[in-house]
């Protein structure tokens, strides 16, 4: 789809359109899980993730990924199985849990003391922890600092008012020399409401550009009859590498 690079191309740097002041609510989340609408989920893993694999860990072994809004990515368990460990924060606890289920993964669960009504919920192999709370209510001193980043589906999900938030936070959250793989979405944002959110480049750039080195590194065609049901005819999917330079 020729057009679709174009059309994209065409928004860069225009305005979010209607999307500027959507608000999505922790409570439409948990119902999105609860009504088993997540269609975001892919249980195959992503494609990219895994073509870009060697990007995130640059030659590295061990490292500490964080899965931000990880729903029950199936990559965390890949990951894991790698030999990295992983931390990942959700807020709904049914997503937490079948991610256990589906792995056929023991697990326990325990109250975090620094935030109320949190629980942290940890495989017993000790490789994979997910903290079901508020990703704002996280903090390095609490999950310390990550070597490497995948986000997919985490800042196009964030309201686009919280997006500087969001883009601090993971920036206190990250090591120096880590990499970051953000996927984000392009598509005419006048045409649906969200989520996701749409994130033009020039976003990303004054979001993380005075911290990182970043590189466009594939934009794929991800157009799908869910897709066409929201009234589009496009939708790209957008990889980043973050680089957290020392």
């Amino acid at each position: 789809m020729d057009h679709s690079a174009d059309a994209s191309g065409l928004l860069e740097g225009s305005d979010i359109g209607s999307q500027k002041d959507r608000v999505v609510t922790e409570e439409e989340w948990l119902q999105k899980w609860e009504m088993g609408n997540i269609g975001f989920h892919k249980e195959q893993g992503h494609p990219l993730l895994q073509k870009y694999l060697d990007v995130l860990l640059n030659g590295r072994s061990g490292l500490r990924i964080f899965f931000p809004l990880c729903g029950k990515a199936v990559e965390m368990k890949w990951l894991a199985d790698l030999g990295h460990s992983i931390v990942g924060v959700e807020v709904s606890e049914q997503a937490v849990k079948e991610f256990f289920s589906d792995h056929s993964l023991p697990y326990c669960e325990e109250p975090v003391a620094e935030i109320s009504g949190a629980k942290m919920f940890q495989s017993t192999s000790g490789n994979i922890s997910l903290y079901c709370c508020s990703i704002y209510d996280l903090s390095s001193s609490i999950v310390g600092k990550f070597d490497g980043v995948w986000d997919r589906g985490a800042l196009v999900a964030v309201n686009p008012c919280d997006r500087q938030r969001y883009a601090s936070l993971m920036t206190s959250l990250v090591e120096k020399n880590s990499s970051y793989l953000l996927v984000t979405v392009s598509y005419d944002s006048n045409k649906h409401k969200g989520p996701p959110f749409y994130v033009p480049e020039s976003e990303i750039k004054s979001l993380f550009g005075n911290c990182c080195e970043i590189r466009c590194l594939e934009k794929v065609d991800d157009f799908s009859e869910r897709h066409r049901q929201w009234g589009l005819d496009y939708f790209l999917e957008v990889l980043y590498l973050l680089k957290f330079v020392a």
